[in-house]
C-alpha cells in the first residue's frame, strides 16, 4: 500500500506538470493561425512539450541539417568522393574542391555562392559549402552536396537508418521546390524524429569526435532566425540549430521552422523542434510563437529532474 501511495503522489507531481507545459506550448500556437507541430526531448526526464508530434511537417530548409550530416558520414567512411581513402584526415577531406556546375544555379534563389559566383564552373572546399549550407541555409551550395552524396535517396537512407524508422522523407533539392510548390510537402519529418535527430548528436554520436564537433559548430555559429528558438532563450544561451522557411501564397505561409539543441545552465541538452505549417499569420506572429514554445520549454527544462 506504500509503494502505491508512492507512485500515486509521483505520477501526482509529476503529470500536472507535464500537462501544464503542454498546454501552455497549445495555448501559444494559436497565434499561428495554422498548424504548429512541436516535440522536445530531455534524457532521463519526462519533460512533454508535445503537439502533433507525429505530424508529417514539411521541412523546408530544415533538411540541410540532415544533408549535412549525410555528407559528414559518407567522408569520414570513405564514400564520398571515387577512390576516397578512408583514412585521410577530416580537415583534409574538408579542403576538397568540388565543381559548383551551371546546372546548380537556381534563378532568383538566396545564394551567398551563386552570388560570388554567377557563372559557376568553379571548384568550392567542401568545408565551405557545408558551412554555407548549413549556416547559411545556400540554398545552390544545397544542391551541390545533394549531387555529390548521390541524390535525395541516399539522405533519406542514412537518416532513417539512424532514427530506426521511416518518420523522415527526403525526396526533392532546391531545385524542384523552386519550381513545384507543392513539392516541398514531400521532403517532411515528424518533429518527434527531428528532435532525436538533434539529440542523437550528443548521446550517441553517429559521427566521429572532430566530424560532430564541426557539424555543431557551424549549427551553433548559423545567424539565420534570430526571432525564433534563440529569441526565447536567455542572452548567451548555446544554441545549435537549423531553420527552414517557405514563402507566402494566398495569404498562407507554408513553412516557418526552427530546430536546436539548447545547452542549460547545468549542461544538459534539451533537444527542441517547432514547426509552424499552412500558417496565415504574418512573419513576426510566426516567430514569436517559436520563440515563446521555446521560452516554456526551456523554463520547464530548467527544473525537471
Amino acid at each position: 500500500m506504500r509503494l502505491l501511495a508512492i507512485a500515486t503522489l509521483l505520477l501526482s507531481t509529476t503529470l500536472p506538470a507535464q500537462t501544464a507545459l503542454q498546454q501552455q506550448v497549445a495555448t501559444i500556437a494559436q497565434a499561428a493561425q495554422g498548424t504548429v507541430s512541436v516535440a522536445c526531448f530531455l534524457p532521463g526526464t519526462t519533460l512533454n512539450c508535445d503537439l502533433h508530434a507525429q505530424n508529417h511537417s514539411p521541412m523546408q530548409s530544415m533538411f540541410k541539417f540532415p544533408l549535412g550530416l549525410t555528407v559528414l558520414h559518407l567522408a569520414e567512411t570513405g564514400k564520398l568522393f571515387p577512390h576516397q581513402d578512408p583514412t585521410t584526415p577530416l580537415g583534409q577531406l574538408l579542403d576538397t574542391p568540388i565543381r559548383f556546375l551551371p546546372e546548380d544555379l537556381i534563378p532568383k534563389t538566396f545564394s551567398p555562392l551563386q552570388d560570388k559566383y554567377p557563372e559557376a564552373n568553379v571548384d568550392v572546399p567542401l568545408r565551405e559549402l557545408l558551412t554555407l549550407s548549413v549556416g547559411q541555409s545556400d540554398n545552390a551550395a544545397t544542391d551541390v552536396l545533394q549531387r555529390i552524396v548521390g541524390g535525395p535517396a541516399v539522405v533519406q537512407a542514412y537518416i532513417r537508418s539512424l532514427l530506426g524508422t521511416s518518420a523522415f522523407q527526403l525526396q526533392t533539392g532546391e531545385q524542384e521546390m523552386d519550381k513545384d510548390l507543392k513539392a516541398q510537402y514531400s521532403n517532411w519529418i515528424q518533429p518527434s524524429a527531428a528532435a532525436q535527430l538533434l539529440q542523437i548528436l550528443v548521446t550517441k554520436p553517429p559521427l566521429k569526435p572532430a566530424a560532430n564537433a564541426f557539424l555543431l559548430q557551424i549549427m551553433t555559429d548559423s545567424k539565420t532566425g534570430l526571432h525564433r528558438l534563440r529569441a526565447g532563450l536567455p542572452v548567451g544561451t548555446p544554441l545549435a540549430h537549423k531553420t527552414g522557411t517557405s514563402g507566402v501564397h494566398n495569404g498562407v505561409a507554408e513553412a516557418t521552422n526552427d530546430i536546436g539543441l539548447i545547452t542549460l545552465p547545468d549542461g544538459r541538452h534539451l533537444a527542441i523542434a517547432v514547426f509552424v505549417t499552412d500558417a496565415r499569420s504574418d512573419e513576426p506572429t510566426r516567430e514569436a510563437v517559436i520563440a515563446n514554445i521555446a521560452r516554456a520549454a526551456y523554463a520547464a527544462a530548467l527544473v525537471t529532474h
